[in-house]
């Protein structure tokens, strides 16, 4: 099965200007590598290819893109454009459209690779700072002159290509002190550029070390939003406002996803990967090297560093009593770490921007809230999903009966345990209707039947695929971060296809497991005063069962105990070895 990712790949970390506010600070000079940037790019996707990871969109940062030699930006360009070529039945099959080479950059290169441009059809993505008064004061050159006329050039390049060019802003205090200006010049662009202003994107800025720009507070940030929003409200740029202008803060941003850790990421021309353009250079988000690591494993490690910094930062209760749950999740992990605050530092003006957009607050958790909550605050399941789930929550019948994937993991006729000639039918123990309890000692003969075929579920190499057998005493233990009271794990055992079906079987249509040498083996760590417990499953059966919790919420808190067809025993002492076994019956 495909995996598919967002790639934002940073060729040079060199930049052309001295933003006097700049967050990269004395970052942007060029690495030492002995790749060059077609070579990072080409061998990191190869390594994707190689492991089922499909890049969808492919994205050029910096640094600044534009500092590149002609020749490295168009073997750069001209690589992506194929890329798309190559895939775009693929990415268009999973639902994704196969673009055109995009960068991000601050224009004042451009010039330079108008021909690479408009060849490979790229897109650009400008960067400019609001009213342009600030830009001229702040964003200079390395000679640290005004760098706006020079950029307003550039842009008029484009006029007569038919590629797609917007521009992004990111909003300070100063920027609010000026919200006159701001208006005035977004007009100004729209009627004397060729810039698509209602593609614009504004974005809210957050404190840094230049003391320069200062955050605004959250009811500043509503106020500059509404003076935008009656400003052009009516106007022919109000498709801008409702749609792309704020789009930065709405659920289908990356700052809104369950877990962004495993599907956005930035690749450095060194091989660095790192969690975003906001979590580049720091430790706490770099997820490893892709020369040194497998990707499965940079993406775990993106996965769970982002799970620790939303665990990190705790659960805000009003987040809790949100109906907006199921669209913000919080927000932006790295921004949350940063500021040391639970919840999104744009949370009043996320709200104020649902209703515009006539997105509705929610008077139980929604599944993606939930989703949510099951993945980074497992200790809250309880306090928030199962005291507010809805009435026409879908019970775990009807959601194993509306999955095929799923049903092979229940399937009552799956597995047969066979004690001392006498056949126990296994069951799931949060769906059976009945508790059976059986005896086994040490002398006991203990065979499982499995029914043939039983390697082939959800595993499309049913050769890597194997018998999965967990045995847990009765005695119990508390668990992990949640604080559960379970029953404490012995042992699991795998058994893979190739020797499980060379085992002779006295019984047709199923393969013959001898499990008796095992229960000898952990005997002694069984209880002899409480049940016991074994499970079966299969290797494949129990990654979709994680799988499937991982993506419903209604499903996870309703199979949090192990789901696999089980049986419950009393190991019983022989003896000699303490008491006699009428003592246990």
């Amino acid at each position: 099965m495909n995996t598919y990712i967002h790639l934002l790949y940073v060729p040079t970390m060199a930049c052309n200007m001295a933003c006097r506010y700049c967050y990269l600070e004395d970052g942007t000079v060029d690495q030492k590598t002995e790749h060059t940037p077609l070579e990072t790019l080409r061998y990191a996707v190869e390594k994707c290819r190689e492991e089922d990871i499909i890049p969808f969109n492919i994205s050029l940062h910096g640094g600044e893109v534009t500092c590149l030699s002609t020749e490295d930006f168009r073997a750069l360009a001209s690589y992506i454009s194929g890329y798309y070529g190559e895939n775009r039945g693929l990415l268009s099959g999973a639902g994704f459209q196969a673009g055109t080479p995009h960068i991000k950059t601050n224009l004042l290169a451009l010039d330079r690779h108008m021909e690479a441009i408009r060849e490979f059809g790229v897109s650009v993505s400008g960067s400019i700072d609001l009213p342009l008064s600030l830009h001229r004061e702040y964003r200079v050159g390395k000679d640290g002159k005004d760098t706006l006329d020079r950029i307003l050039e550039n842009v008029s390049l484009l006029q007569r290509l038919p590629n797609h060019k917007k521009v992004s802003a990111t909003i300070f205090r100063e920027h609010l002190q000026r919200i006159d200006e701001v208006i005035e010049d977004i007009w100004y662009l729209h009627k004397n550029t060729c810039l698509d202003m209602l593609d614009f994107n504004f974005m809210i800025g957050f404190e840094n070390s230049s003391g320069l720009l200062h955050a605004l507070t959250e009811e500043e940030q509503l106020e500059f939003y509404r003076k935008i929003r009656d400003a052009f409200m009516g106007t022919e740029l109000e498709p801008g406002l409702r749609g792309a202008w704020f789009r930065e803060f709405g659920p289908d941003y990356c700052t809104n996803c369950v877990n962004c850790g495993e599907k956005f990421y930035l690749l450095e021309r060194n091989g660095d990967v790192y969690s975003c353009v906001r979590g580049q250079n720091h430790p706490e988000f770099y997820y490893g090297n892709i020369y040194q690591d497998s990707m499965s494993r940079i993406m775990e490690n993106g996965a769970s560093k982002i799970r620790e910094a939303h665990g990190e930062c705790g659960f805000d209760p009003e987040c809790g009593n949100c109906g907006y749950l199921y669209l913000c999740r919080t927000g932006c992990p790295f921004v949350k770490r940063q500021q040391k605050r639970a919840k999104s530092y744009t949370c009043l003006l996320q709200k104020e921007l649902y209703e515009l957009w006539g997105l509705s607050a929610q008077n139980y958790p929604r599944p993606e809230a939930l989703e949510y909550v099951c993945e980074m605050h497992p200790e809250r399941i309880d306090d928030y999903a199962l005291a507010k789930l809805p009435q026409e929550i879908p019970d775990l019948r009807t959601i194993i009966r509306e999955d095929p994937k799923l049903q092979p993991v229940y399937d009552p006729d799956l597995f047969i345990l066979n004690i001392d000639g006498r056949d126990y039918p296994l069951e799931s123990q949060i769906i059976k209707k009945e508790r059976p309890v059986t005896y086994i000692t040490p002398e006991s003969r203990v065979v499982l039947y499995s029914r043939e075929g039983v390697f082939d579920y959800e595993s499309p190499y049913p050769e890597n695929n194997a018998l999965f057998i967990q045995l847990l005493t009765g005695d119990t233990i508390v668990y992990g971060d949640e604080g559960r009271t379970k029953q404490r794990h012995i042992a699991n055992e795998m058994i893979y296809k190739g020797a499980a079906e060379s085992e002779p079987s006295d019984r047709k249509g199923y393969i013959r497991t001898d499990l008796t040498h095992f229960l000898q083996r952990y005997g002694k760590y069984l209880s002899r005063e409480r049940e016991n417990n074994i499970f079966f499953t299969t290797a494949a059966l129990r990654d979709y069962h994680y799988t499937k919790q991982k993506n419903n919420a209604f499903y996870h808190i309703q199979a949090v105990d192990l789901p696999f067809q089980n049986l419950e025993f009393y190991y019983l002492m022989m003896e000699g070895e303490g008491n006699d076994i009428s003592d246990n019956v």
